[in-house]
């Protein structure tokens, strides 16, 4: 499972008897080692990474096995198999309250 909030995503894999779990994908040249995730005591290993604006695949890496995310942003077929995606897009600015010119003229 994947959350995106702003630029930032956060990759949850359910997987309670692994010793490794590896997240990969294009956004790291698809390294087997290099973004190891972080094992919780329910189970779920988990990895928060820092993305730009784009479409990204990837999958995890058990113990040796690849797995994909089916929870994900959907996905696509690759080189060794279906690849999961997700996907950050721009962030919109929200507007709280607007300010007449004239208050900002009087501060």
């Amino acid at each position: 499972m994947v959350n995106v909030n702003g630029d930032w995503a956060e990759f949850r894999f359910y997987r309670p008897d692994a010793q490794n779990v590896y997240l990969v994908g294009d956004f790291n040249d698809w390294q087997e080692s290099q973004l190891a995730m972080t094992r919780r005591s329910d189970g779920d290993w988990v990895a928060k990474i820092r993305l730009s604006v784009g479409e990204f695949k990837f999958r995890y890496c058990a113990d040796g096995q690849w797995f994909t995310d089916y929870a994900a942003f959907g996905v696509e077929p690759g080189r060794f198999g279906m690849d999961s995606v997700v996907r950050v897009t721009p962030q919109r600015l929200k507007v709280v309250k607007r300010v007449p010119a004239t208050e900002i003229a009087a501060a």
